[in-house]
């Protein structure tokens, strides 16, 4: 019986029963001052947020209560001919929201957390609306944090509506910066502001993390329990109700003195179950983080199958060639009736294509193999990233000519291997210079592309082949 981390293909670094306090991850933050975007529902902090930034990070619907997390992005604050100033922008969902899914506790600890955080409060407000009761509400909840604030008046994209934000001095923070998110008007405006009240407290730009990893699966796998338990705090809501995550979310971690991105992603389902717009970005924003991603760990609920929405996920790992891990959560829940081997004999046959790639059986919720999760990520990262000399890729292709050369097709040429080389690496990528690309057929590339793995550090890790025909004289 395997009780924990467990590798099931060849190089494989670390015993069974690896030491849990080997490493210690805990949780960074951006070493900047934060500015908290703050408001009622619906005033437009999610556009902010991505105007600003100029990416679109936070899903913006006209739906109330969209964003539940913190999203977080470092804002440059720079002027004309001056080195890198930054702080991180923080958006946060709606104060006095009613969730749907009666998550709004959550949702205000989140917003609690990032006005805790923050150096400068940005709030928000409609200015087509006016100043709400809801807005004075938020207002007296500001005054007594004791922080800098920024009136914004959002939603500014005509002349006449400059002349009537008057009202909204009432809130007690001065005079409005007006803008526009969805147009970007008026952002030059309210980055000056910025730089004024918080011009020395920025910092340089962050250090670039060693590796992105995307936590991928299904609903209800254990995601942002996972992300949470790695970061020591709740980062990211973690609730039974499917659904919870929408926003695809970046956190900072260290391990071992290196510093990482966790992408905590929203569950997937089958596409065609998708209720609504939100639904559908949601989906959208967990595919872009595979292929921004350096690694990605596909979650798999122990208790259950595997199912269509799993095995849709790997397909679309597979076609990027992204470095993948079976992050197998909830295993407290199937040792008693699993075996690890087993377990393992069970994936390659359900994921075909991913056979190479390594599994962590592990357990979000008792913490269990959770940094060692990250190390393995780690050594898939370092995997992706060799470089292997062309004399070494063409003695190991002799070899495996040795064993097995191509077909010799009806109306081809003997086919002949000239010879190899890499070309690029994340994915490894080898282009084969041959005599007939016609005889280099699926179940050859196979065949050469598994070999390879046993002798090259490719291992555990996807390779591209391309065949090349060389020219004849």
């Amino acid at each position: 019986m395997f009780e924990g981390f467990y590798y099931s293909r060849v190089l494989s670094s670390y015993p069974l029963g690896f030491e849990e306090t080997a490493f210690d991850v805990k949780m960074l933050t951006m070493s900047l001052p934060v500015a908290a975007i703050v408001g009622r529902p619906n005033v437009g902090k999610s556009s902010l947020l991505n105007c600003l930034t100029g990416k679109r990070i936070a899903i913006v619907d006209a739906t109330p209560g969209v964003t539940r997390d913190r999203i977080s992005a470092p804002l440059a604050l720079n002027e004309s001919g001056e080195s890198g100033r930054y702080v991180e922008l923080v958006d946060t969902g709606g104060i006095g929201i009613e969730d749907v899914d009666n998550l709004t506790e959550h949702v205000e600890s989140q917003i609690a957390y990032a006005i805790g955080a923050a150096a400068l409060i940005i709030f928000l407000v409609d200015a087509r609306q006016g100043a709400t009761p809801l807005d004075r509400q938020v207002a007296r909840r500001l005054r007594r944090q004791e922080r800098p604030v920024i009136l914004v008046a959002n939603k500014v994209d005509r002349p006449n509506l400059a002349a009537e934000v008057g009202e909204l001095h009432s809130l007690g923070f001065g005079e409005p910066v007006c803008i526009s998110a969805t147009h970007a008007l008026g952002t030059d405006d309210l980055l000056e502001a910025v730089r004024e009240r918080l011009g020395e407290a920025a910092r340089d730009e962050p250090v670039e993390p060693i590796m992105k990893l995307a936590v991928v699966g299904k609903r209800n796998a254990g995601k942002s329990t996972f992300i949470n338990a790695l970061a020591g705090q709740p980062r990211v809501i973690v609730s039974e109700t499917p659904g919870t995550t929408r926003d695809s979310i970046d956190v900072q971690v260290e391990l071992a003195g290196r510093p990482f991105v966790l992408i905590d992603t929203a569950g997937v389902r089958k596409k065609r179950k998708l209720a609504d717009d939100v639904e559908y970005y949601s989906r959208h924003r967990a595919l872009r983080s595979i292929r921004r991603a350096d690694v990605v760990a596909l979650m798999l609920d122990a208790s259950v199958p595997v199912s269509q929405v799993d095995k849709e996920l790997a397909g679309e790992i597979a076609e990027q060639f992204k470095p993948v891990l079976f992050l197998v959560n909830k295993w407290d829940l199937a040792r008693e009736v699993a075996d690890g081997e087993d377990y393992a004999e069970y994936l390659t046959k359900m994921f075909p294509s991913l056979a190479y790639a390594p599994i962590s059986l592990a357990s979000a919720t008792e913490g269990t193999n959770l940094p060692q999760t990250i190390r393995l990520a780690e050594q898939l990262f370092t995997q992706s990233r060799r470089r292997v000399p062309t004399s070494q890729l063409n003695v190991a292709i002799g070899e495996i000519l040795k064993l097995r050369g191509p077909s010799h097709k009806a109306g081809t040429r003997p086919p002949k291997i000239l010879y190899a080389s890499q070309v690029s690496t994340a994915p490894p990528t080898i282009v084969f210079f041959v005599n007939d690309v016609r005889s280099f057929d699926t179940g050859y590339q196979r065949f050469l592309l598994n070999q390879m793995r046993e002798r090259l550090d490719f291992a555990e890790v996807p390779v591209r082949l391309i065949f090349r025909q060389r020219r004849q004289k």
